[in-house]
């Protein structure tokens, strides 16, 4: 009978412990003391389970072929059906390869490596929180949840943040959803947002300094003396190379992808569906009205986004849809990241886990950055 996965960071492994694998003596430890009433938290929460009905993997299959069947069933709808399948075939392959590289992440890469990288008081710490932002591969919604996780387990405030802002917008399923829309404008988006998550967190380290934004009051959950390297070796030297452990890590990619594909297809087929209805209802000339490449239009832009927010790759494709009526493509790059800085869901959260001057500074440091860049974009400052 094959054990459990290990009920700490997910992984599998061979250290055998109540029924679980266990993949390193630290889970163990983590284990031992949750076991016994330690107060420290879990490195991970198993998903509640929720009726067949309400899987959002059903609910996308479903409204997918809806929409599908739509301009045969109502001719008048017919352009929401084309655009529709459009994007499916624009973003389909990207958006699996996104999956799939996250639910490799997911199995392979153990938490405790992201705390331990994240939880230093220096400034390279904001470079690698970026990176780790960009790896996670996961929606606002999703990295948000996790980014609160990193704060509970001791990471720095100024590192959470860039890997907030970092996440949703220059992760890697979007990178691939960015460059089949935008093309190359597609990694302009992408650096300009690692622009913004890298400055916002350095800007916040020298506030910690200063005591002007809230500093964390946790701890980092490894133990004194934990060592990534040490910990690879002996996660190496443990392992088995053989036809079993491949077939283990595919099943292991596949069941952290399916909680990504959850988490994200959701919300971008919500994208997806306004973005069709947008470019098939909404007549030309209204972007180019209230969306150009304008003060005016820029601000109406960032309203827009702190209204409509929805995830990453669900508005992606709204993006394009304005970048592709009105050529802004600063317009585009401030919806997608006011839709982050702005959004009601994670200010709330920070708010309320964090602390209200760091959702105060993360709003006076990060919207001016994206409207510069923005500006930029769009021309109207010159290098």
């Amino acid at each position: 009978m094959s054990l459990k996965r290990d009920p700490i960071c997910g992984m599998n492994g061979a250290i055998e412990l109540d029924g679980y694998g266990f993949c390193s003596q630290h889970c163990v430890e983590i284990y031992g003391k949750q076991k016994t009433g330690s107060t420290e938290p879990a490195c991970c929460a198993t998903p509640a389970k929720r009726a067949a009905w309400r899987d959002p993997l059903i609910l996308v299959i479903i409204s997918g072929v809806f929409l599908l069947a739509l301009g045969t069933l109502w001719p008048a709808a017919a352009g929401i059906s084309v655009r529709y399948a459009g994007y499916l075939r624009t973003m389909g392959l990207p958006i699996l390869a996104g999956l799939l590289i996250g639910g490799w992440i997911d199995y392979a890469i153990p938490k405790s490596y992201i705390i331990k990288l994240l939880a230093r008081p220096r400034k390279r710490v904001i470079l690698l929180s970026t990176a780790l932002g960009f790896l996670a591969s996961t929606c606002s919604h999703g990295c948000l949840a996790l980014a609160v996780e990193l704060y509970r387990k001791g990471a720095s405030t100024a590192s959470v943040i860039s890997f907030l802002l970092a996440s949703p917008w220059a992760s890697l399923s979007l990178t691939f959803i960015l460059l089949s829309l935008f093309g190359a404008s597609g990694a302009v988006i992408i650096v300009c947002a690692l622009l913004v998550a890298m400055t916002t967190g350095l800007i916040f380290q020298h506030l910690a300094k200063r005591g002007w934004v809230e500093t964390n009051p946790h701890t980092a959950a490894l133990p004194e003396g934990f060592s990534i390297r040490r910990d690879v070796r002996q996660r190496l030297s443990s392992r088995k190379w053989s036809a079993p452990q491949l077939a283990q890590d595919l099943r292991g990619t596949w069941e952290g992808m399916m909680p990504l594909a959850r988490m994200v297809l959701g919300w971008l087929q919500l994208g997806l569906i306004l973005s069709a209805v947008i470019g098939a209802v909404v007549p030309h000339q209204v972007f180019l009205r209230w969306l150009g490449p304008t003060p005016g239009g820029l601000a109406l832009t960032l309203a827009a986004a702190t209204a409509i927010e929805v995830c990453s790759e669900g508005s992606a494709p709204i993006a394009f849809e304005l970048y592709r009526h009105t050529g802004a493509l600063g317009n585009a790059f401030a919806f997608l990241m006011a839709g982050v800085v702005t959004d009601f869901t994670e200010l709330g959260a920070l708010w309320t886990i964090v602390g209200r001057r760091t959702v105060f500074w993360l709003l006076i440091v990060s919207l001016p950055l994206v409207l510069v860049l923005a500006a930029v974009l769009n021309g109207w400052v010159g290098l």
